[in-house]
């Protein structure tokens, strides 16, 4: 009884998970062999001086404690409130960032060390043989070597490597103080050890963010693929580069200076590459989720209540527990910041300071390109360029892989970048033919994207802000300001290639520099605006500017979320921090405004049977809200889903490996359009089939699948959104979603889509919602879907998942030097030098 009392919060987590797999292999044969699926001995894992029980947290647990280290300059404090959130107070930046590794160590050990691991290509060391592809990709897409050249640029600056050194030392001091007992519960279930940290495993995890954010942009294999199948008019209907409905990040209007950089053609574009019938079939093992985007805006005084700006951020990310975010207050005498940082690198990411605010959304720019390559022979040692033979750097791999013998891999390092799959590694022509593509990736060029924060965390002003986010390359992102002055602004930032028309979206021949990126856009001429005359701005992972812009910009842009925002702040005024929140929390869906009409219009009620009228009367029915009880939301979606395939699986066919189905907004505006598109019309048969057909019969296969699971399952279909959504947050380490369940939140009562404000799609959604309120005192608020604590068997593990379901927020506390005796001051941890 006192046990399972003290350790409750452990208990209701791990127990049904022991339960079920020692029920599966016998306790008396699982002792000291593998727990079920996971690789560690049981008896050890059970084991009361070593195993799980020890990481149980007692709810009243405290976390006042008094420590030295020879590593600190003076004296420093951190001032726990009763959400866990740290509260900095150091004399210095040294001693400022070394605590923050530590703390981020202390709560985040295991997520900084799985992550880190899996981004330097080592994740078969924690899963065994089933990651050595994954593995592979990551080193063959170069990201250890990303992180090298980033990390000579960080070492470079003497404050950017003072602030990383002392924040891997505050890492190292906390791994070397732990008993075995202490170490993180999935260390134990998995049987392996915390690693030392370095800076260069802060390079890779910012490396990490940069393939997430960087790596769903840019389909040229697919498009590849596409160009063999279809006519350019046809493509540039399916993937138009301006859509017609675009209402982009710098309004409409603005003009442009005259670009600095021309990049020209080469005269062999139209025969070698836009003419090229050529296809490519690989597998992309980690290709990041395509949902990841986020919303930020911002409006003036004039819009406001109280006339002070309002910044708002939410990005969306995949959710996990523990949380990707680490919220916490850095103070020194020289700087004041408070916001959400990454574990496994220092600075705070968004958030806002004495003077300012700031958040990102991803720009969804292309800044990837894959080049063919031709080698002398198969050792891959030279390839042909600029009319020479020229020496290929050969890079020997080693994958050390759990319970198996060591992989070992050669990539091949061009002129352009490491090439990412040959003849040993997925690359092949739909015929078998070998292809070799090396990949240039901004990525991989020298940056030091962790010092913008550093300076953002201490900027006072508009001038400083620009300033801070110059040195930042890659992912591009959109930096959305606002500061006490009453300025607001956006930024389009990133390190972007001033590309030629059409350069890129294919695969580009390699044997010369002729398609060779000519020079980046300066960042002056990034798309950005200051103060409009409107009162606000905002993105939601929209294209940054109309076709007035004089650059080619390629990418993966979405509309829908960004009209919405749009259209509801054109028509705010007197707008409060309630009001924002209403926003952030908004299931409005804007595609089904433009698209149920289209549905309605066309479908053909004559050929409709009771049951697919039950439906169709749900759908006109439906208030356009995706909220987590609609039922419209639930019919409209597989409706909607049924007729793109309808209309574009035959054309597709032809595509026989890899490829990208035009988006939603592509597809809607095409056929408002036309909707006698040739598209529509089923090449495979003899018949000529017309919207209606389509539309009708789309509208009927959505009604099948409704009916045939309510037979099956004995329930009413269809069921509420959120039960067809399926939101989730799992476990960091849980690839399959279903191995470490009792650590996951499943089953949200949630709404939300991918194109809706509360871009809430199964595990994926708003990471961190933040409100910031540039009034004196600055008023703010912010939630995410998780807790400060990484530990499963802890109350703060989860502590904020039922309030973000709820749409509510934490209202924030930007502790004061006189604060210090506070009631809000709940456990005082001090450091001092030993």
């Amino acid at each position: 009884m006192i046990v399972f009392s003290a350790f409750n919060k452990i208990a209701m987590r791990i127990v049904p998970f022991l339960v079920s797999a020692v029920a599966t292999a016998g306790l008396v044969y699982a002792l000291n062999r593998p727990l079920g699926s996971l690789p560690m001995a049981a008896g050890k894992f059970l084991s009361p001086q070593y195993g799980f029980w020890q990481n149980a947290e007692p709810a009243s647990k405290s976390f006042d404690e008094e420590l030295s280290f020879s590593g600190l300059k003076g004296k420093a404090e951190v001032y726990f409130d009763d959400r866990l959130v740290p509260h900095v107070f150091a004399e210095n930046d040294e001693d400022l960032y070394f605590i923050q590794g530590y703390l981020h160590a202390k709560f985040r050990l295991f997520q900084m060390d799985l992550q880190t691991r899996a981004a330097a290509g080592r994740a078969s060391e924690f899963a065994g043989a089933k990651a050595i592809n994954f593995d592979k990709e990551q080193r063959r897409l170069g990201m250890v070597f990303a992180a090298e050249n980033a990390l000579k640029e960080i070492e470079k600056d003497s404050v950017s490597k003072a602030a990383f050194d002392a924040y891997t030392s505050g890492i190292n001091a906390y791994i070397g103080s732990l008993r075995e007992a202490d170490i993180p519960i999935e260390y134990k279930l998995m049987n392996v050890k915390p690693e030392k940290w370095s800076n260069l495993r802060s390079a890779l995890l910012l490396k990490m963010m940069a393939k997430m954010l960087s790596s769903g942009t840019e389909h040229d294999l697919a498009y590849t693929n596409a160009k063999a199948v279809f006519m350019p008019e046809e493509l540039n209907k399916l993937y138009p580069q301006v859509p017609d409905s675009l209402l982009p990040i710098v309004p409409k209007g603005t003009v442009f200076e005259k670009p600095a950089i021309i990049p020209v053609q080469p005269a062999s574009a139209d025969s070698l590459y836009f003419g090229k019938k050529d296809t490519v079939s690989v597998k992309e093992i980690s290709r990041p989720n395509e949902n990841n985007g986020s919303n930020n805006w911002v409006v003036s005084g004039s819009k406001t209540q109280s006339g002070a700006p309002i910044l708002c951020n939410d990005p969306h990310l995949e959710m996990s527990l523990p949380s990707i975010w680490y919220e916490i207050q850095l103070q020194t005498p020289a700087s004041n910041a408070y916001g959400v940082s990454i574990p496994g690198a220092p600075f705070i990411i968004i958030g806002f300071n004495d003077s300012i605010a700031w958040g990102v959304t991803n720009s969804q720019r292309d800044v990837k390109d894959y080049y063919e390559i031709r080698f002398k022979d198969k050792t891959r040692k030279e390839y042909w360029f600029n009319n020479q033979w020229t020496p290929a750097r050969l890079q020997v791999e080693e994958i050390k892989v759990k319970g198996g013998a060591v992989v070992f891999d050669t990539v091949a390092y061009t002129v352009y970048g490491p090439v990412m799959y040959d003849e040993s590694f997925q690359g092949t022509d739909s015929s078998g033919r070998g292809r070799n593509l090396a990949l240039r990736w901004t990525a991989h060029d020298p940056s030091n994207e962790g010092f913008t924060f550093y300076k953002l965390n201490r900027a006072k002003n508009y001038d400083d802000y620009v300033n801070a986010i110059a040195t930042f390359q890659c992912p591009g992102q959109n930096f959305v300001f606002a500061s006490k002055s009453g300025d607001i602004a956006l930024w389009q930032q990133g390190k972007f290639p001033a590309r030629w028309k059409g350069q890129g979206l294919y695969v580009m021949p390699g044997e010369d520099s002729s398609y060779m990126w000519q020079g980046f856009i300066p960042q002056l001429e990034n798309p950005h605006a200051k103060n409009p005359e409107r009162g606000y701005l905002q993105s939601g992972n929209q294209r940054p500017a109309d076709s007035a812009y004089p650059y080619f910009i390629p990418g993966t842009y979405l509309t829908a979320r960004a009209i919405t925002i749009d259209n509801k702040l054109a028509a705010m005024t007197g707008i409060t921090p309630a009001d924002m929140m209403k926003l952030q929390n908004d299931y409005f869906n804007t595609t089904a405004e433009d698209v149920r009409p289209l549905l309605l219009h066309f479908v053909n009620e004559s050929e409709l049977t009771e049951s697919d009228k039950k439906y169709l009367d749900i759908v006109k029915n439906w208030d356009l809200m995706a909220s987590p009880d609609s039922k419209g939301q639930t019919v409209y979606s597989l409706w909607w889903q049924k007729l793109q395939e309808e209309i574009f699986r035959d054309e597709f066919a032809r595509v026989k490996s890899i490829l990208w189905m035009p988006d939603q907004q592509a597809i809607m505006e095409l056929l408002k359009k036309d909707t006698a598109s040739a598209f529509i019309d089923n090449i495979n048969t003899t018949g000529i089939e017309t919207l209606s057909d389509v539309v009708t019969k789309s509208l009927k296969a959505a009604t099948k699948l409704f009916d045939e699971a309510a037979k099956k399952t004995g329930n009413k279909n269809p069921g509420e959104w959120y039960k067809a959504n399926h939101p989730a947050i799992y476990h960091i380490a849980d690839a399959s979603r279903n191995s470490l369940l009792p650590f996951a939140r499943t089953k949200l009562h949630i709404g939300g889509n991918n194109d809706i404000i509360n871009a809430v799609k199964g595990s994926h959604g708003p990471s961190w919602r933040m409100i910031v309120h540039m009034t004196t005192p600055t008023e703010a608020y912010a939630v995410y879907p998780g807790g400060q604590s990484g530990n499963p068997g802890s109350k703060f593990y989860d502590s904020f998942v039922d309030k973000w379901v709820e749409g509510q927020y934490n209202k924030l506390w930007f502790m004061r030097e006189g604060d210090k005796t506070d009631k809000n001051v709940k456990w005082v941890m001090k450091f001092k030098k030993g």
